[in-house]
């Protein structure tokens, strides 16, 4: 069976869902998990989405901030939504892929506002401990069920190789590339022996991006980058990962996200 499978932090459903029409009908994805919806799970564009082709939705939403969802075109078996390091915030659901021993965690990892300094800046704490409370979980048993695999895609927020930055220098002080981070995140990693997918397919010595800040005035000209989406796998899918795309071309569509798309395809047995 083939998957394709997309993951896009959209910022703001309701306002984009023009965008998600685009990209759908252009790269047909079975499965996209969306990020920063930005809604409760009641004013979730429902309608329109099943109109795309998508009868199987998920939501976990919130109203203003954050949230998830995950669009199938194949059948999904809720799997709940955690709430890691009690924010109580609507970061994270998790679902079952209809037919198959595979379970897809959709994730937004906090910001951390601008200042890399836990003590004064609250936000940055509250990141460091959501990614803590993650690797317990999911070393603690999150990933432990050996009958079925585990896809983990979102907006981690964090860009941990050198060239997941457009300058690894210029960034090791700004939120997204500090050092704290990116241990954080190798530790999380290390939980389930995670698979990074598309540096599987992007050496780690090319630059990779999926995110491109709003304050540029030319974002393409000045190509000021970060990868701060991620698709990864536990081990027993890594031979199942047939190509990743990212559609860099998204971040130049009208009214668009500052993040871009990620596609990754599978080979499922």
């Amino acid at each position: 069976m083939k998957l394709r499978l997309a993951t896009w932090n959209i910022n703001s459903v309701r306002l984009r869902i023009g965008l998600v029409e685009r990209f759908v009908k252009t790269f047909q994805p079975d499965v996209l998990c969306l990020q920063e919806i930005k809604c409760v799970d009641e004013l979730f564009p429902y309608d329109a989405v099943k109109a795309l082709g998508y009868p199987h939705i998920q939501v976990k939403g919130q109203a203003g901030y954050h949230g998830v969802a995950t669009l199938s075109r194949l059948p999904l078996e809720p799997k709940g939504t955690e709430n890691f390091c009690g924010s109580g915030e609507a970061r994270h659901i998790a679902v079952a892929l209809g037919g198959q021993r595979v379970i897809i965690h959709n994730l937004y990892i906090p910001a951390g506002g601008d200042i890399p300094d836990p003590q004064l800046n609250p936000k940055f704490g509250q990141k460091l401990a959501y990614i803590r409370t993650l690797t317990e979980w999911f070393a603690d048993g999150g990933a432990a069920d050996t009958s079925c695999q585990h896809v983990m895609v979102g907006d981690f927020n964090v860009a941990p190789l050198e060239h997941d930055v457009w300058s690894h220098k210029q960034l090791l002080k700004v939120v997204s590339h500090t050092p704290v981070e990116v241990e954080h995140l190798t530790r999380l990693k290390a939980s389930a022996n995670w698979v990074d997918v598309m540096r599987k397919y992007v050496p780690e010595d090319q630059k990779l991006y999926t995110w491109w800040s709003y304050r540029a005035r030319d974002w393409r000209a000045s190509n000021k980058g970060r990868r701060l989406d991620h698709i990864w796998t536990t081990p027993g899918l890594e031979g199942a990962a047939r190509s990743v795309t990212v559609v860099e071309e998204a971040r130049g569509w009208e009214q668009p996200s500052d993040h871009v798309p990620v596609i990754a395809e599978f080979e499922l047995n």
